[in-house]
């Protein structure tokens, strides 16, 4: 069985602060695949997963250009984030070539479970849910690990207290 987390971020800024904790423990290669109704926060959550990994780029959703990489100033870890809504099928996903980036990027695919679970075994599953109540802004953030090292991350419970 997978080992899963759950918060819950109130605001935009505490799903960037989630986000930004889960940079911290990003490695490249690692292979974020964020799942969420329109407008749950995915490309929020990606804009503090940025803050975190020090990309000082501005983040925004690559909806129309599919993929847009966010280079590290001092040469650390990139951010590779691409937007799958419109990619049909896995074929076309392989077109972007990721793969050239996994080894001093880290990838966050919106969009993309079903055409991306197969690009790294390293990395995690993130569900951003809202809210059924319209006039609440409440997330429930869960984190699932794909590979060994996120389920030790995830098994340290101060990390994640939200």
């Amino acid at each position: 069985m997978p080992v899963s987390v759950h918060m819950n971020a109130g605001t935009p800024d505490q799903l960037r602060e989630i986000a930004r904790r889960v940079a911290g423990e990003c490695r490249a290669g690692d292979v974020l695949v964020l799942t969420g109704e329109l407008g749950a926060g995915k490309t929020t959550f990606t804009q503090g997963l940025a803050v975190g990994l020090g990309i000082t780029d501005a983040v925004t959703s690559p909806t129309f250009v599919i993929s847009r990489v966010h280079r590290h100033p001092g040469g650390g870890l990139s951010l590779v984030h691409v937007d799958a809504y419109r990619v049909g099928s896995i074929g076309e996903l392989d077109d972007i070539d990721l793969e050239a980036d996994l080894d001093s990027s880290v990838v966050a695919i919106e969009w993309g479970r079903g055409l991306a679970d197969d690009l790294s075994p390293c990395g995690l599953d993130i569900v951003i849910s809202r809210s059924d109540d319209p006039d609440d802004d409440e997330r429930t953030v869960t984190l699932t690990a794909r590979d060994a090292r996120w389920e030790r991350v995830l098994l340290d419970e101060g990390q994640w207290s939200s």
